[in-house]
């Protein structure tokens, strides 16, 4: 079991954070907008794993990497955290190009 992936998971949404926090794009913004817009994201796109795997479309996969912790059969509690750093990713973003579209 290694933690490399996760680590690195986790890195990334530390960056997310700091630039959040130096630009006041979403969380330190308005938190609960925020919370809603990455939470709701994150559950979408969980559902459509789950709905993925249970029909054979998505397999895990093996990684060396990778904790073996799964949130359900086939879902490796990685891929919650790779869902709220592209989430995340997408919100900057468009607050991002909004702010300097004003």
């Amino acid at each position: 079991m290694t933690f490399l992936y996760l680590g690195a998971l986790l890195l990334s949404l530390a960056g997310l954070a700091i630039l959040d926090r130096r630009f006041r794009l979403a969380f330190w913004a308005d938190a609960r907008r925020a919370s809603l817009s990455v939470g709701i994201g994150v559950l979408g796109f969980l559902l459509w794993d789950l709905a993925g795997l249970g029909l054979g479309i998505f397999a895990r996969g093996g990684s060396p990497h990778m904790t073996g912790i799964l949130l359900a059969p086939e879902l490796p509690v990685e891929e919650a955290f790779f869902l709220a750093l592209l989430c995340y990713t997408a919100l900057l973003t468009w607050r991002g190009l909004e702010r300097r579209r004003r």
